[in-house]
């Protein structure tokens, strides 16, 4: 991956070898270990001389712990599954149902390239999104920034000129009077203005998301939002669709899949629409119905269509891989859509805040000049 993953874990109990550690477990460590683990397998290397291999490649860190502890309990008698379920911040619900299916079939080496090309796929995945809002994000920090600077050093310099001038402080227009007053009150309480960003924009939306009502309510507003809501949807079918049709070619019964996917989309308004479908399923009812149905339309009419057919077509896994493509691709074409949006926009919003502080701070001067030049004689 080009840029800095998110790692699996952050830190991890101390291994069997090793010691503590603080470094993390990446993705693409993670996507790199499962693609040589399928090819030293379809190589017909026993399961332990693999991890072997793979662990003496790696520098010292969590990952190269955690493999010594899984390579000493698979030489134990333990399945390799068994012991990847012993770290579950490493390996995942998803790696593991997948390897253990893998075992289960006797395609373990078909199943960690499968695996493999999963998380590449949703890596790309990823890196497309952050990387479409990397740049307007970076580019909002800038203007906050100059704006800030321009409320807090350029303004009161003008102040104390007007407040020398005929016009005096009471003398001022509308606009220029609100211009310092908000300045006065960044210079003196600048601090209320910083804790008031955390708390908005980090703490608040932490606090909510702690309960599930609030977590539900979150996550439904950002489907609902002008302009990102649609994208947002169009991430979480690629990840579902993709998730679950790669637990299904894998082997993994469908009941079990859906409980791993609910717990990898990251969103509780269609963790509830898959809690829907699991309890349809197993009432005897289709996958396709159910996510039809859902009040916040995640899933539009062509999704589930094509649901249904690799349902009734005995191709569903098929089916869902060909949904995350064609949903990948749209995706792509909207992170571009999007940035082109918010380029022009982001320039319209600072070219309008400077416009506004610059009319204020010009307009006392207008009249000033106009006094000197004996406009006030007349």
């Amino acid at each position: 991956m080009a840029s800095k993953m998110t790692p699996t874990t952050a830190v991890a109990a101390s291994p069997k070898k090793g010691g503590f550690t603080l470094v993390g477990v990446s993705e693409k460590q993670l996507t790199q270990f499962t693609s040589q683990l399928s090819t030293l397998q379809d190589a017909g290397l026993p399961i332990v001389s693999c991890l072997k291999i793979l662990e003496g490649q790696l520098p010292k860190g969590l990952f190269k712990n955690v493999l010594v502890n899984v390579t000493e309990d698979v030489e134990s008698g333990a399945s390799l599954s068994e012991a990847l379920a012993k770290h579950p911040r490493v390996f995942d619900g998803l790696y593991v149902n997948m390897v253990r299916a893998g075992e289960a079939g006797g395609v373990l080496d078909v199943i960690l390239a499968r695996l493999a090309s999963f998380k590449e796929k949703a890596a790309k995945l990823r890196r497309r999104v952050k990387g479409a809002a990397t740049y307007p994000i970076a580019v909002l920090i800038v203007i906050v920034l100059i704006l800030l600077f321009i409320m807090t050093n350029v303004v009161p310099k003008f102040e104390q000129v007007f407040a020398t001038s005929k016009l005096g402080a009471e003398g001022l227009p509308g606009p220029t009077k609100a211009v310092t007053r908000a300045s006065r009150w960044l210079v003196e309480y600048w601090w209320i203005f910083l804790l008031s960003m955390f708390v908005l924009f980090w703490a608040l939306p932490r606090l909510i998301r702690s309960s599930p009502g609030g977590r539900y309510f979150l996550d439904s507003i950002r489907l609902r939002l002008p302009i990102v809501g649609p994208l947002y949807k169009k991430i979480l079918v690629a990840r579902f669709t993709r998730t679950f049709g790669t637990l299904i070619s894998s082997g993994v019964p469908i009941l079990e899949a859906l409980a791993i996917v609910k717990g990898a989309v990251g969103n509780a308004v269609l963790e509830k629409a898959i809690s829907e479908v699991h309890d349809a399923i197993r009432e005897g009812e289709s996958i396709a119905e159910p996510l039809g149905q859902q009040k916040i339309q995640i899933f539009d009419d062509l999704v589930v269509n094509m649901i249904d057919v690799g349902e009734k077509t005995g191709e569903l896994d098929k089916m869902l891989i060909k949904v995350a493509d064609n949903y990948d691709e749209e995706v792509d074409v909207a992170v571009g859509s999007l940035t082109s949006l918010l380029e022009p926009l982001l320039i319209v919003f600072m070219g309008g805040a400077v416009f506004i502080i610059v009319l204020a701070l010009f307009l006392p001067l207008l009249k000033i000049i106009d006094s000197l030049t004996g406009g006030g004689t007349r």
